[in-house]
């Protein structure tokens, strides 16, 4: 990353950026399992997992529920300092260009949400170096988020109009479940998964304010975009304690190193 954009404001990342399902968890560790079983090279009890760009832990616990070793690796201090305490994970201050692992030690890279901040070549190379045989690679984004159709209209202008030209060049791989990264791994499938959450409106705006593209145009000068946006979904949601069901789809790419 050739500037931490999350150095600052871990505390409203933990709180508000949503954590993701079990299955997808589950899902990578039977990847790797499946996949390091072939070659022989290690068992059950001694699979380890690389969390890289971990920010606060939203995948790193679940990792935790089914491997035995896990590091979580954040460049941004901050970040750890939120991280939840687990006894199968040790967090590591470390970017995703110099991991913190060691040689053919990991059978699951896992890396969700960041992927594209990466210096991908210098990534790629760090995990060739620390993968076991038959490790796996994930990088896992959740897209843009599918609202209620009584608020679909508002919030694809907002994200579009309102907000759209403060993303930075990178949102693009995330708008395209990053298809659009290179992957030069054989990839293997991956299953068909979603962050379901009920909200209210507090929890909804905190979720937005977190965004990259929120925190430019503030930077910019322009905090009244997210405030006009946060008055008109004010008036629309009604009771601000009434939950909604927001659902964000979880894409990305699985391969074998």
């Amino acid at each position: 990353m050739t500037r931490n954009r999350f150095e600052a404001g871990a505390e409203r990342y933990a709180r508000f950026r949503p954590s993701y399902p079990p299955e997808l968890a589950a899902h990578l560790a039977e990847a790797a399992r499946r996949s390091v079983a072939a070659s022989g090279s290690a068992d059950d009890a001694e699979l380890c997992a690389l969390d890289v760009g971990c920010g606060t832990g939203q995948l790193t616990r679940g990792l935790a529920e089914h491997f035995t070793r896990v590091i979580g690796a954040d460049p941004s201090a901050d970040q750890l300092s939120r991280a939840t305490a687990h006894p199968r994970i040790t967090y590591v201050r470390a970017p995703a260009e110099a991991l913190p692992a060691a040689d053919a030690s990991v059978h699951l890279v896992a890396a969700a949400q960041a992927a594209h901040w990466f210096d991908l070549d210098a990534f790629y190379s760090e995990v060739r170096r620390v993968a076991a045989p038959h490790a796996v690679l994930a990088l896992v984004s959740y897209g843009v988020i599918e609202t209620p159709p009584e608020f679909a209209p508002m919030f694809d202008r907002f994200y579009t109009e309102g907000i759209g030209p403060f993303w930075p060049p990178e949102r693009r791989h995330v708008d395209a479940g990053y298809a659009t990264l290179a992957f030069p791994f054989p990839e293997l499938p991956m299953s068909d998964l979603a962050i379901v959450r009920d909200l209210a409106l507090d929890d909804f705006l905190g979720y937005v304010s977190t965004w990259t593209a929120v925190h430019a145009a503030a930077e910019a000068g322009r905090d009244d975009v997210f405030a006009a946006f946060a008055a008109d979904l004010r008036a629309l949601w009604g009771d601000p304690a009434r939950r909604h069901t927001f659902r964000w789809p979880l894409r990305g790419r699985l391969g074998r190193v």
